[in-house]
């Protein structure tokens, strides 16, 4: 039997650059979902005025950042935890509801699945069908849930499907676990990119459900991945104390602190990066749909999945032929429920779509 071939990662650039010999610094990551304006010019310019911050410890507190992440989202800075990026509050959120079963809808992010098993539970995919799109048949899944799963968790919009659930569709499923005694847990890393991001986000379900924490995060948005600031929002009082007692303090340094401040408040630089996103996931998914050889997902995220229909063509081909000039994009056979047909990129600067565009002609066309 053939060794199968390895999946690389967006992080994953010195690996390919071992392995292909080509110079990380010479690769167009569209596996990564990162922001690709980079980090603002504001925030570049500022954040070097407050260097001299690392000589003390950051409020224990985090007051005024929590008062600038509540005005950003639309809630009350009581109800925000900061944290060392979001996958620190995963982690965190899961010890402290110690959950013996899980379900978790998918294909998505494995770090779920993962923190689940390390705390001793187990975990069970609900899967988001094909012939739907990927999209969640919510009357399906609030009748599948029971008695005794305690923890749900949904990425919304999900990666890698790029699908949402509105908010509407949120608040079925909540009521549904509600009745059932079950916790959610709502990943909204990628909702800032959504079209129409205030119609998706749960920020407002805090004010009525108790069962519910959402998970923000900075690396993706604001394309600050190496700066480790994340934030969950819940109305629940015990859950926030018990994580706060939990984690460790001054979680988020000094300077990401002030950067988060910084950042969750430079408005042209957050609505540059909705009007280019916008703009070119509705121009990359008609220049695939013109192939005729793809289908291509309905995408709300800043990035598209599409499924590769061209016989003898899959995804490891795909990538190869990509990554020999230098553009990385990513083969979703390691997700659940998914096969080596199935292929996400995120969206980059025009002239880099185009050049990603001409690659996929070059071998789907």
């Amino acid at each position: 039997m053939a060794a199968k071939k390895e999946v690389f990662h967006g992080s994953d650039l010195e690996k390919i650059e071992a392995v292909y010999g080509i110079k990380k610094e010479a690769i167009t990551s569209f596996s990564a979902n990162v922001n690709p304006l980079g980090i603002s010019t504001r925030l570049r310019r500022e954040l070097t005025d407050h260097l001299d911050a690392i000589t003390t410890y950051p409020d224990r507190d985090y007051k005024e950042l929590r008062d600038v992440m509540a005005a950003y989202t639309g809630t009350h800075p009581d109800r925000i935890i900061v944290g060392n990026g979001s996958t620190e509050l995963i982690s965190l959120s899961i010890r402290v509801r110690e959950p013996k079963k899980a379900i978790i809808i998918g294909p998505t992010y494995s770090e779920y699945e993962r923190e689940i098993r390390l705390g001793g539970g187990s975990a069970k995919y609900y899967p988001l069908k094909e012939e739907n799109d990927f999209n969640l048949d919510i009357t399906a899944f609030c009748q599948y849930l029971t008695d005794d799963i305690d923890l749900c968790i949904i990425c919304n919009p999900n990666n890698p499907t790029s699908t949402a659930i509105d908010r509407a569709g949120m608040r079925r499923i909540l009521d549904a676990c509600l009745s059932h005694g079950i916790f959610v847990v709502v990943d909204e890393t990628y909702v800032e990119f959504a079209p129409d991001s205030r119609g998706i986000t749960a920020v407002p379900l805090t004010d009525i459900y108790s069962n519910l924490l959402i998970l923000r995060g900075t690396s993706k948005f604001f394309a600050a991945p190496g700066l480790r600031l994340g934030y969950a929002i819940t109305g629940n009082r015990d859950l926030r104390e018990a994580i706060n007692n939990r984690k460790n303090p001054w979680t988020a340094n000094s300077l990401a602190e002030i950067a988060g401040r910084i950042m969750l408040t430079d408005t042209d630089y957050i609505e540059a990066t909705k009007t280019l996103i916008n703009e070119e996931r509705n121009r990359m998914i008609s220049a695939l749909e013109a192939l005729g050889t793809v289908k291509v997902y309905p995408a709300d995220a800043n990035f598209i999945l599409f499924r590769i229909l061209k016989p003898d063509v899959d995804a490891d081909q795909l990538f190869e032929h990509c990554i020999r000039k230098g553009l990385m994009i990513r083969n979703c056979a390691s997700f659940p429920f998914l096969d080596n047909s199935f292929v996400r990129f995120c969206l980059m600067e025009p002239a880099q779509n185009d050049a990603l565009m001409e690659a996929f002609r070059e071998l789907l066309g």
